[in-house]
């Protein structure tokens, strides 16, 4: 049957995916350090020290889950196959829908597994702290900041993390001038930080009467939530501390009191807001830690420039370097200026939809192509 050739050619083009994954994962040596864990967690006194044996526990699930998901998909594969070897020559369209929806969770099982593995920087597993700033352009870029703040919310939702408000800035007439959110959850932030930059809207302005094209910036500013074994030194005296009253939603206390903080470090000019937690003290350890990983991200961002390896996912955002473009008139398209991905599903994408946008950029980093220092394209 035509149908199921066409499904078993499909097939076998995922077989060099699924070995490259194989090779990826390292999986011998995984199963070696698997084997080595389990001998550790039956030594006497192995729970003595508990952070340690925690440490040892987590490690240890994470690899054999991991082991334990590239089996099934071994297993999946060959499944399938047989499936269509049976449908072939039993001559049986009644299976060819069971073989589809067979077909459609293995690709989908593969493409994650996939992407975990080029998740493999320094803070990729941390929580992502996530910062949208609107840009020139009043209500309309507010506006604009307002949908991207939805549509990384809807993309936390749909993977399963958690998101906390930590500082939100309304705009004057309405939208966000800007909002920093903490997205909690295993590969956070090594997924988020592909969205690092500038993204700009070119539309139709609802807000303009004349119903021009207008194009608006958006500033996305992200960073992972540091350890506690990560420590920088900051020299009081460098710090300008401001305190005021915060003004998004939290009840009687959170706007009757100046409890929201604002560090300006002086030697860099970093800002870091907070106004999420009840206490002025909250809001300042949060806005310190914060302060932290944008210092911690500087000095290594230095090292690799002496080292000639510069990094463009932290690199200084400029207006007219924007990393992706979202139109909406005259045609539809959402385009990475600098992977060249693209789709025309817009509202599916500003509905959280851009876990291909991610995927496309972690596979472009990891082929060390360098980031673009300006531009796209001129629309």
């Amino acid at each position: 049957m035509v149908e199921l050739d066409n499904l078993k050619y499909t097939l076998s083009t995922c077989e060099k995916p699924l070995r490259e994954v194989h090779d990826s994962l390292d999986l011998e040596n995984k199963e070696k350090r698997i084997a080595e864990l389990d001998r550790m967690m039956e030594e006497p006194g192995f729970w003595e020290d508990p952070e340690q044996s925690t440490k040892i526990v987590r490690e240890n699930k994470s690899l054999k889950d991991t082991v334990e998901r590239y089996r099934k998909l071994e297993s999946a594969y060959q499944d399938l196959n047989d499936m269509i070897e049976l449908a072939n020559e039993e001559n049986d369209e009644d299976l060819v829908p069971e073989i589809r929806s067979m077909y459609e969770e293995f690709t989908s099982n593969l493409n994650e597994l996939k992407e975990e593995t080029l998740l493999t920087g320094e803070y990729d597993a941390n929580n992502a702290i996530l910062r949208l700033n609107a840009g020139a352009g009043g209500t309309e870029s507010s506006d604009w900041c307002s949908m991207l703040y939805r549509m990384y919310t809807r993309w936390a939702e749909q993977r399963g993390y958690s998101v906390e408000v930590l500082d939100l800035l309304d705009g004057d007439v309405a939208g966000i001038k800007s909002v920093t959110i903490q997205v909690n959850g295993e590969n956070a932030y090594g997924r988020l930080r592909s969205e690092h930059g500038v993204h700009r809207l070119v539309r139709i302005s609802p807000f303009n009467a004349a119903g021009k094209r207008q194009t608006s910036f958006v500033s996305c500013d992200v960073m992972p939530e540091l350890t506690n074994d990560i420590h920088v030194d900051i020299n009081p005296d460098d710090l300008r501390i401001d305190t005021y009253r915060s003004s998004g939603a939290g009840g009687q206390h959170i706007n009757k009191t100046s409890s929201a903080i604002r560090i300006t470090h002086l030697p860099t000019g970093i800002v870091v807001t907070c106004q999420n937690e009840r206490s002025q003290f909250q809001n300042k350890d949060k806005a310190m830690q914060m302060l932290e990983a944008k210092l911690y991200l500087l000095e290594k961002q230095k090292e690799e420039e002496k080292a000639d390896a510069i990094r463009g996912d932290v690199k200084d955002i400029a207006w007219g370097s924007q990393i992706r473009s979202y139109v909406l008139q005259p045609y539809t398209m959402v385009k990475d200026h600098r992977t060249g991905y693209s789709t025309g599903n817009v509202d599916a994408v500003l509905d959280g939809a851009i876990d291909d946008f991610i995927t496309a950029y972690l596979t472009w980093k990891s082929l060390g192509c360098p980031d673009m220092k300006g531009g796209g394209d001129s629309e």
